[in-house]
């Protein structure tokens, strides 16, 4: 069943955009054969802070269409109550952006763009994956 996301503000398109991102970044990193729940924590972290989602959003930017552009904007002008310490204003805004862009996609039924666009927006990712499969095999 898709949704209409015209009806929901941007704060709540980031909400489950937060959950989407969480949700690909779990299929990626267990299908790169990661197994103990300090590696896989570890790996994810490339891609959930608000650093990594800003830097993400920089390589995906440039080939959003005209809607996507839009449900990023709407999540990227919220007013945003609290800003991480470990980020900046404009990477929280933009990380913001981001989830609702992915939130977006998945409420209106496009869960191949959404995994498409993660792919191109996180290829550095996977030195991070490569990293903590090493530590992973050292610790046993």
């Amino acid at each position: 069943m898709q949704i209409n996301p015209s009806g929901f503000s941007g704060q709540a398109l980031a909400y489950f955009g937060d959950a989407v991102i969480e949700l690909l970044v779990r299929e990626r990193l267990l299908k790169s054969g990661l197994a103990t729940a300090g590696a896989l924590n570890k790996a994810a972290l490339s891609y959930v802070t608000a650093g990594a989602q800003s830097r993400a959003l920089a390589n995906i930017l440039p080939i959003l269409s005209e809607e996507e552009a839009a449900a990023f904007k709407r999540g990227r002008n919220n007013h945003l109550s609290a800003i991480p310490k470990r980020a900046s204003a404009a990477e929280y805004r933009r990380a913001t952006g981001l989830e609702a862009l992915f939130g977006m996609l998945w409420l209106v039924g496009r869960e191949e763009r959404a995994r498409a666009l993660f792919a191109l927006a996180y290829p550095e990712a996977e030195a991070e994956i490569f990293e903590a499969q090493s530590e992973e095999s050292e610790e046993t």
